[in-house]
């Protein structure tokens, strides 16, 4: 999704991944897609960019109709069940059983980077949390990535959603993993 936030930089690191990619603006863009990504950046002004440009209905029909779905940050945010801090009428794809906090980390001067424990995978991920979403219950879904004990990744079926910004990294195995997850 290009509607604002990090989409370009997700788009380096899908191609780096031998992936095709398109970006999705309009909800013609979603035809005939093999997975989609909602980046970090803003939710509420993504999500007010979506239902102004037609989109927010069409593609929240698409991840719940079971496209592959990757979201980061503010994608995590759009993707959750409940917000506990969302602005009055704020709307989510209702996707993914877990309840976020916006800025759950603290506002912009809180950002920091640390290492990500990966479940399955020895080696530590390098996280960029930029004003992330704090996951206060993981619901039904997986947990497949946590940070000083904290959900900070979690997965159900082939949707995965991630507090932090793993296309800031340089490493790309989360974009790998969603890939496999897009073929399976």
């Amino acid at each position: 999704m290009a509607l604002q936030g990090a989409f370009r930089e997700h788009v380096r690191a899908f191609e780096a991944a031998g992936a095709r990619t398109r970006l999705v603006r309009l909800k013609e863009d979603l035809d005939a897609l093999d997975g989609i990504v909602i980046p970090g950046g803003e939710s509420t002004t993504m999500t007010m960019l979506m239902e102004r440009m037609g989109l927010f209905d069409a593609a929240c029909d698409a991840v719940l109709g079971g496209l592959p779905t990757l979201g980061t940050c503010a994608g995590m945010i759009i993707l959750a069940r409940h917000l506990s801090d969302g602005i009055d009428g704020q709307r989510t794809f209702d996707a993914l059983d877990i309840d976020v906090r916006r800025n759950g980390y603290g506002r912009q001067l809180e950002s920091f980077e640390a290492l990500v424990a990966l479940e399955g995978d020895e080696e530590a991920f390098p996280g960029v949390f930029i004003r992330a979403p704090l996951v206060e219950d993981s619901g039904s879904t997986e947990v497949i990535a946590r940070q000083d004990g904290r959900t900070v990744g979690v997965r159900k079926d082939r949707m995965m959603a991630l507090a932090f910004h793993p296309e800031l990294s340089g490493d790309l195995r989360l974009h790998q993993e969603f890939l496999r997850l897009v073929k399976a």
